[in-house]
């Protein structure tokens, strides 16, 4: 896997530089503001890109903005946000950009300290997926269910707490584990929560990318 990282702190940069090659995932590029996102992207062809929020000259929110013109300009390549903040709006608007096979991911900073985690949060976004904070998610949660689209409306409340666990980037497996139910259990729901939606029968994973932005783009 070949990834660029932008970030304006040195230290951070080169720690994620160095936490990425002990896991054998290739570093072909670094910047530290917005533009250079895109140069790297013109220039390496990555797979991933990790991404600040906030970036130079203002340090608000240049590093989202980059990412979206990003995803528009290469819709094929997975771009992964990190946050020192949970902030939930930022995540929606990542996820809602761009038509390509790219995967997005929104983590808290904090979260790189779990090493196997961040790597497979990584992982997943490159390979087409998505991985939110559990704590952005929480938070889409308490403002969606005061004021869910029809669709969503018509989920049970095991089904959406599946489509939640979905939108964090879990898999039917793991997702058994946290609810304590069986695979196959997960499985039903995660159907029947593609049937509610109207999705198209394609693979799973594409539909699972489809029904977490579903989830984000209800008018909350």
């Amino acid at each position: 896997m070949r990834v660029v990282i932008v970030e304006d702190q040195a230290l951070l940069r080169e720690g994620l530089v160095a936490l990425l090659r002990e896991n054998d995932i290739e570093v072909v590029g670094q910047a530290e503001d917005g533009d250079g996102l895109l140069r790297l992207f013109a220039g390496h062809k990555p797979d991933a890109a990790i991404v600040d929020v906030r970036l130079p000259p203002t340090f608000t929110d240049e590093g989202l903005r980059a990412a979206i013109e990003a995803r528009r300009r290469f819709p094929d390549v997975g771009i992964l946000i990190l946050s020192q903040y949970v902030e939930p709006v930022y995540a929606s608007e990542l996820m809602a950009s761009g038509d390509g096979e790219g995967g997005v991911g929104y983590l808290l900073k904090e979260r790189v300290g779990n090493i196997p985690e961040f790597i497979d949060a990584l992982r997943r976004v490159a390979a087409g997926g998505t991985a939110l904070d559990r704590e952005v998610v929480a938070q889409m949660v308490g403002r969606r269910e005061s004021g869910a689209g029809a669709a969503l409306a018509e989920l049970t409340p095991r089904e959406r707490e599946v489509l939640q666990l979905m939108a964090e980037g879990r898999t039917n497996a793991a997702i058994a584990r946290e609810l304590v139910v069986t695979l196959g259990a997960v499985e039903k729901h995660v159907s029947s929560i593609f049937g509610k939606l109207d999705l198209p029968a394609t693979s799973d994973d594409h539909r699972r990318v489809l029904a977490v932005l579903a989830y984000l783009r209800a008018e909350g």
